[in-house]
């Protein structure tokens, strides 16, 4: 599609535009984490590390930080092996009922945080399991499934068949095949939605709120508890801060892995 030359200038300025609005407010408190100053002044004044150590020797920063890890790691872990194993039944196979069971899957990615989150309390509610960290660790993977399931079937979809056709013709079983054929192939997809999945439970707080266990707090809600206390503005700048780079990281690997794939066609 042909566009005029200014049109291309008001579209490179939207976007422009467009990407102020979303990163600045984030660049802003990551000036303010570092700032001397204990407010939300501008523009900021000085410059000073003093904010991070304190965040550092807090406790309560540091356990909200071992439990979002915990929590992100077994989350994944469940996604992982329920993830691929739907992939394969719903990707490589054909029975009754299969696209209702796909949206199934799929749809916990898009109802509102809200929904899952009250759905789930009133499901442990009504079997009698009383919230800790295992009903949240199911509550997150209830989402990172999806993430890891939709990786691992566009990844499936590529694939030839005729490669695992070629390893059955040479006389390898099933398991044969996938260690050596399918999982390296799927492997670098795989380890994207495992990153994926972990980024996403890492900064997760609205369903967290409604299937966290008494006394039990991630970094989004130790974020989300202190955020009002003046006296804790520059430690919650530091916290917000981190939980930006820690989101970033996984997300920037697993885009990597997409980039550098080979693909596979039928």
């Amino acid at each position: 599609m042909y566009l005029s030359h200014s049109m291309r200038w008001m579209l490179r300025a939207f976007c422009a535009a467009v990407l102020v609005v979303l990163y600045a407010p984030i660049l802003y408190v990551a000036r303010l984490s570092v700032n001397t100053a204990t407010n939300y002044a501008w523009p900021p004044s000085g410059f000073t590390l003093e904010w991070w150590r304190k965040a550092i020797d807090q406790e309560g920063p540091r356990n909200a930080l071992l439990h979002s890890v915990q929590t992100g790691l077994w989350a994944t872990a469940i996604a992982l092996l329920l993830g691929t194993l739907a992939s394969f039944a719903l990707t490589r196979h054909h029975f009754f009922g299969r696209n209702p069971l796909n949206l199934f899957i799929v749809l916990p990615i898009a109802l509102p945080g809200i929904v899952t989150g009250v759905a789930l309390l009133s499901g442990f509610q009504r079997v009698g399991i009383e919230l800790s960290f295992m009903t949240l660790v199911i509550a997150h993977a209830t989402f990172c499934v999806v993430i890891v399931f939709n990786n691992a079937s566009a990844r499936l979809r590529r694939l030839s068949p005729s490669l695992e056709e070629a390893s059955a013709d040479l006389g390898a079983d099933g398991a044969q095949t996938f260690r050596y054929v399918t999982f390296p192939l799927m492997r670098s997809a795989l380890v994207a939605g495992a990153l994926l999945a972990f980024a996403l439970s890492f900064d997760e707080i609205i369903v967290t709120t409604f299937t966290v266990g008494p006394g039990f707090r991630t970094l989004p809600l130790w974020f989300a508890d202190n955020f009002s206390r003046p006296n804790a503005i520059p430690t919650v700048n530091v916290v917000a801060t981190f939980v930006v780079i820690a989101s970033i990281i996984p997300v920037w690997l697993a885009q990597r892995l997409t980039d550098t794939t080979e693909t596979f066609s039928h």
